[in-house]
């Protein structure tokens, strides 16, 4: 059976520290093994074919609605944390299946308009909102797969998408090293790629970037992204050697430019004047639709209605909320604000 060639090779050229798929721990609900495709690489699968991971493409990464096709979207964003983190995969003899299957998989659970959308249903939920707990949400509870609600997906994926989120406070991580370069690749992505769009809005300049973190990162896009994967390889596989339980990491020096370096983009950028109307104007919206639609439970759809009933209205209100891309929340507002002609001719 190929499957079974695939996980054989696996053991035999991945790294002692990798995660095998002929080990995983598993899915809630136990399905027939594929005969082509391992676990990990079935859950890629299942992602890519998500009406979730579709609708990324319209979620905001940075900048709301921008004018340019070149700014990247959160389904952009999720490519390149891709990329970046199967580099640093491939050159640590990691399970590259795995890691690509979290990568996909890790912001499905997005708001619309990026981390003010989720800003604001955190306000206004009583339990809070986390983008990375909604995102195992969306895969275990409101997409649909073979056997009901829910794609069903490996523990490792589930574990991996969990812990993605964070850089420097958070005190877990996730159970496996492919897990753990999603946490640091979607890290390295964001901040240099918001770079790139930044300048190009005409925002901020090379010159503008802090020198005493560029010095040690690099002086272009490019450089900076090579210069943090080549780190990170290096100064795992170093760790690994020593320490069998050591985590993916960078070293001290790059790991403390990168933190400097992401603090100036919230200063500037994320938490910055020049987004601020835009960003003010998007929360309004978002709120609006939340009260609305908890004084109007009847007007959601037949699907988040049922979960209003389950969960309760605020569960089922943020389900539909948080599902939307950012033209259709724009949309839905119009529709529910905008006074239309009752003549007709």
């Amino acid at each position: 059976m190929i499957r079974e060639h695939i996980e054989n090779l696996e053991e035999k050229y991945l790294s002692p520290y990798a995660t095998l798929a002929k080990k995983s721990k598993g899915r809630l609900i136990e399905e027939e093994p594929d005969p082509i495709r391992t676990c990990f690489m079935r859950d890629r699968d299942r992602v890519i074919h998500s009406k979730a991971f579709r609708r990324l493409k319209h979620k905001t990464q940075v900048f709301i609605s921008p004018d340019s096709d070149h700014y990247r979207t959160r389904l952009t964003h999720t490519l390149e944390v891709n990329q970046v983190a199967k580099t640093i995969g491939k050159g640590l003899g990691l399970n590259e299946d795995l890691i690509e299957a979290i990568a996909l998989a890790h912001d499905v659970g997005h708001t619309p308009f990026a981390h003010t959308g989720e800003e604001v249903l955190n306000g206004l939920m009583k339990e809070g909102f986390r983008h990375n707990l909604n995102s195992v949400r969306v895969l275990t509870k409101i997409e649909k797969g073979r056997t009901g609600r829910g794609l069903n997906l490996t523990h490792e994926v589930i574990d991996g998408v969990l812990h993605h989120s964070g850089f420097g406070v958070s005190t877990t991580h996730a159970e496996t090293l492919e897990g753990q370069v999603i946490r640091l690749s979607d890290k390295i992505a964001y901040v240099q790629h918001d770079i790139d769009d930044s300048i190009r809005a005409g925002i901020l300049g090379e010159k503008d970037l802090p020198q005493e973190y560029i010095q040690i990162l690099g002086n272009s896009h490019s450089a900076r992204i090579g210069n943090l994967v080549t780190d990170c390889i290096d100064y795992t596989r170093k760790s690994l050697q020593k320490n069998p339980k050591a985590k993916v990491s960078l070293s001290p020096r790059m790991e403390e430019a990168l933190k400097g370096l992401r603090k100036f983009m919230f200063d500037n950028i994320y938490k910055g004047k020049y987004c601020s109307q835009e960003r003010e104007r998007a929360m309004f919206i978002v709120e609006y639709l939340f009260i609305y639609y908890k004084k109007n439970p009847d007007k959601l759809p037949d699907f988040y209605r049922e979960i209003a009933k389950e969960e309760g209205l605020e569960r089922g209100v943020a389900d539909y909320i948080s599902g939307m891309t950012d033209n259709y929340c724009v949309d839905l507002f119009r529709q529910l604000t905008i006074p239309k002609s009752f003549i007709r001719y």
